[in-house]
């Protein structure tokens, strides 16, 4: 293996939107540095299973929607 080609594995602090901090290993800046995160698991809508609407003005929804509504499913 070549040496000096990876980079500085160093420990940092993450602050999560809600306030609450932890610290872990990290490439990301430099030592001590602090990460403020804008999304994380507890608010984004991917892990909570937020209100997200789905948009569809004629397009491939609707397509599907009368293509099968007559299977009754």
């Amino acid at each position: 293996m070549k040496a000096d080609i990876h980079p500085d594995y160093h420990v940092i602090k993450v602050v999560m939107t809600d306030g609450t901090e932890y610290e872990t290993r990290s490439t990301w800046g430099s030592a001590g540095a602090t990460m403020n995160l804008e999304i994380d698991p507890k608010s984004h809508p991917a892990w909570t299973g937020g209100n997200q609407q789905m948009l569809d003005r004629g397009g491939r929804v609707s397509k599907f929607k009368k293509r099968f509504e007559g299977l009754g499913l």
